[in-house]
C-alpha cells in the first residue's frame, strides 16, 4: 500500500429490507420479536447504501465525509471498522484502527466510572496496562474526577458521554474513525474534543471524520469527500467541498434575505426590506472566495410622516464567523445624516484578501436618532470559499479571523 493508510476499491453495500436484513444476533432477535408482535412488515426488496465507492487516504491525512443523513457516511465507517463487510469491493487498512462510532458503547450502568474506564478501554482494544498508564489522563480529560466511584447510571447524560469519549480518544491507533463525536458535552468540551483530534492528526495519524458541524470539519480536516445517495460526487479541499454542499442546501445559507413590506423588521420610521451579498463583478448566487471583492447590499425604507422632519439615520454592520466571534464592525465614515422618506439601497464594499474562508454571518444595526435601534444580528450568511492560488500546494487550516494579504519587501544587506 505504500504511503496509503486506507484504500477503498469499488466498494458497494447492499441491504435487504425486512426480517432477513440482519448481520448480528441482536438485530435478528429484535426483528423476530417485532414479527411475533405483528409490528414488522416483511419486505424482500433491496437497497444500495453504497455504490462503487473508491478513495485513498495517506498516512497523516484528516478527511471529512460530508453529506445528508442516509448518504452512506456511517456505512463507510462501519465497513472500515469491520462491523459489517462490503457486498462487493475491497478495503485495505495499513495500521491499527480505532473507532468512535457509538460513543458510550461498553459502559455498564451498574459499574462505577472507574470500573467502566477499564471495561470500555478493553472493549475498544486497549490492554489493561495501556488503560492503567493513561488512567489519570483519561480522568482529567473527562472532568468527572469527583464521581469516579459513583455508578454511571447516576451520571448525567453529559457526564456519561464525556467519560466515554475520554476513553476512546486516548486509544493508541494509527487510524481513527469518528462519527459525530463532537455532539457530546457542552461547547467547552466539544472544543476540547476537537483539540484532541487535532493533536492526533498533528502526530501523523489518519482521521476520517463524520459530522454535520461544518465549522468543526473546516477546523479539523484538510480534505473532504462529498457523498450523495451512496456515491462519491466530489473529493477535494474542504473549503470547496463544504461550499458545494451548502450551495445544494440554500435553506442553510441565507443569501439573499427578503421581507414582505407588512412583515419587515421595523423601528420608528426605519424598516429593512432585504439584504444580499455578491461579487462586485457578479450576481447574487455567484461563488465568493477569499480573493473576491464583495458587495453587501441592504434595502431600507424610511416611512413618511405627516408634517414630520427627516430622521437622522446611522447604519452599521457586524461581521462574525460561524462560531460567533466578531471579525469587525463598520459604519459609514460620516456623521448620522438626514434621510427623507423613501426606499434606499445601501452598499458596503468589502475588499478582497480580507476575509478568511468559511461561513460568515452579517448583522445590521440601524440607529434612528430618537428611536430604539433596529438590530438584526443574523440577517445574512456568506460562505467564503478557499482559493488554491494562495495555498502553494498546502491545504491546512488557515489560522486567524481574517486573512489579509499584506505587502512584503526583501532587501539584501550583505553577504
Amino acid at each position: 500500500m505504500g504511503d496509503f493508510a486506507i484504500r477503498a476499491e469499488h466498494v458497494s453495500k447492499r441491504y435487504r429490507r425486512g426480517l432477513w436484513a440482519h448481520e448480528t444476533l441482536r438485530s435478528f432477535m429484535a426483528s423476530r420479536l417485532a414479527q411475533i408482535r405483528g409490528r414488522e412488515n416483511i419486505d424482500t426488496g433491496w437497497f444500495d447504501a453504497l455504490h462503487d465507492v473508491s478513495f485513498d487516504l495517506r498516512h497523516g491525512e484528516s478527511v471529512a465525509l460530508v453529506g445528508d443523513n442516509g448518504a452512506g457516511k456511517s456505512t463507510i465507517l462501519k465497513i472500515l471498522s469491520r462491523i459489517t463487510p462490503p457486498t462487493t469491493g475491497r478495503i485495505y487498512l495499513n495500521g491499527r484502527v480505532g473507532s468512535l462510532l457509538e460513543v458510550g458503547s461498553g459502559f455498564h450502568s451498574e459499574l462505577t466510572g472507574r470500573d467502566n474506564i477499564f471495561l470500555n478501554g478493553l472493549l475498544l482494544g486497549m490492554s489493561r496496562l495501556e488503560v492503567a498508564s493513561r488512567f489519570d489522563e483519561i480522568v482529567a480529560f473527562s472532568g468527572v474526577e469527583q464521581f469516579l466511584d459513583t455508578p454511571v447510571k447516576r451520571y448525567s447524560s453529559g457526564m456519561y458521554m464525556r467519560l466515554a469519549f475520554a476513553v476512546a480518544a486516548h486509544l493508541e491507533t494509527e487510524i481513527l474513525l469518528v462519527d459525530e463525536a463532537l455532539a457530546v458535552g457542552d461547547l467547552a468540551f466539544q472544543q476540547k474534543c476537537l483539540d484532541r483530534m487535532n493533536s492526533f492528526s498533528a502526530s501523523g495519524r489518519t482521521i476520517i471524520f463524520v459530522s454535520h458541524n461544518l465549522t468543526a470539519i473546516r477546523s479539523l480536516c484538510e480534505r473532504a469527500i462529498l457523498i450523495d445517495k451512496g456515491e462519491i460526487v466530489d473529493d477535494g479541499p474542504t473549503g470547496r467541498i463544504v461550499h458545494r454542499y451548502l450551495q445544494a442546501h440554500p435553506g442553510g445559507n441565507r443569501n439573499p434575505t427578503f421581507f414582505e413590506p407588512q412583515s419587515a423588521p421595523v423601528s420608528g420610521r426605519v424598516s429593512v426590506l432585504g439584504a444580499s451579498a455578491r461579487p462586485r463583478a457578479g450576481a447574487v448566487g455567484d461563488p465568493i472566495h477569499v480573493k473576491t471583492d464583495i458587495v453587501v447590499e441592504f434595502n431600507i425604507r424610511i416611512a413618511p410622516e405627516e408634517g414630520g422632519h427627516d430622521p437622522r439615520v446611522h447604519p452599521s454592520i457586524m461581521l462574525r464567523n460561524a462560531g460567533g466571534e466578531l471579525i469587525f464592525s463598520v459604519s459609514p465614515p460620516e456623521e448620522p445624516s438626514k434621510w427623507s422618506a423613501g426606499t434606499y439601497r445601501l452598499k458596503c464594499h468589502v475588499p478582497r484578501d480580507i476575509l478568511n474562508d468559511g461561513l460568515h454571518v452579517v448583522g445590521l444595526e440601524i440607529r434612528e436618532i430618537g428611536s430604539d435601534p433596529l438590530l438584526l444580528p443574523r440577517l445574512l450568511e456568506i460562505d467564503v470559499m478557499d482559493h488554491d492560488g494562495d495555498r502553494f500546494g498546502w491545504y491546512g487550516v488557515w489560522p486567524g479571523l481574517i486573512r489579509p494579504r499584506l505587502a512584503w519587501e526583501r532587501e539584501r544587506t550583505g553577504d
